[in-house]
């Protein structure tokens, strides 16, 4: 039997038009890695951001977090740490991000 805890994956979607104001250099740059920063501590393993090839209505941007078990992402959203990750998200957008729990199928 495996004992081992499986990895969680959350994805943080963006969803708007092409004329909403998504800065993507800003969401790279500066936004994942304050992600990685704040949350690592508490078991984040890593960020990536993708985007869609053309630009039209619909996701604008999406995050993978990959957390090391359930209590990791339980602890990293009710982490102190959770206030200066979202009071950055309005520098780089005017999006209200969604979350998604990705489960294996």
């Amino acid at each position: 039997m495996n004992t081992e805890a499986s990895p969680i994956v959350v994805y943080v979607t963006y969803q708007g038009a092409p004329q909403d104001r998504f800065h993507r250099d800003y969401y790279v740059e500066v936004h994942l890695p304050l992600v990685m920063k704040a949350w690592n501590q508490y078991g984040l393993l890593s960020v990536k951001a993708f985007f869609p090839a053309t630009l039209r209505e619909g996701t604008l941007a999406i995050c993978e977090c990959v957390f090391r078990d359930e209590g990791a992402l339980e602890a990293a959203f009710a982490s102190p740490e959770v206030s200066a990750v979202m009071a950055d998200v309005p520098r780089f957008t005017d999006i209200a991000p969604l979350r998604v729990r990705v489960a294996a199928l």
